[in-house]
């Protein structure tokens, strides 16, 4: 298991018997795990984003911490916020971690992930400029959210 793997999963088992919140002291947690302070900062931005649920706060100086909370979000709130989270541009790599995430979260069965991805990657917009592709690909993404919203909505 990579050593960013095992912080990750470190800071979730907090996170749960935390009920939620954690503070941590980066310098502290980085001693603790023999890695250095950048590599908690890296796992934090990687993988505690808005889009997966998360608020992340920090405060620098001699008493910083890093102070990390879980929100609960009913399945509409979470897919407005992940659709204000998109943006204007999206790599591959966006695209592939909003798929996975919503697949996570069960709004997604494994293939509709899958077609999604497959729509959304370098192949399939290969026509197009890195900059046009970056942008299609936004509001493609877009599409699904809102298509995944309108379904919700005909069903209540």
């Amino acid at each position: 298991m990579l050593l960013s793997q095992k912080i990750a999963l470190m800071l979730e088992e907090m996170l749960e018997e935390s009920g939620g919140e954690l503070s941590i002291v980066r310098n502290e947690l980085a001693s603790r795990l023999g890695c250095v302070p950048s590599q908690i900062n890296y796992v934090i931005t990687s993988r505690f984003t808005p889009e997966r649920g998360y608020v992340v706060e920090s405060r620098r100086g001699g008493g910083g911490y890093i102070r990390i909370r879980k929100i609960a979000m009913s399945r509409n709130e979470y897919l407005m916020h992940l659709l204000a989270a998109i943006g204007d541009r999206m790599d591959r790599e966006d695209a592939n971690y909003f798929l996975s995430t919503l697949g996570e979260k069960g709004i997604l069965s494994s293939r509709e992930a899958r077609l999604s991805a497959a729509a959304l990657s370098d192949n399939a917009l290969a026509k197009l400029g890195r900059e046009e592709r970056s942008i299609l690909r936004a509001d493609l993404m877009k599409q699904i959210v809102l298509q995944i919203l309108s379904e919700q909505e005909e069903i209540l």
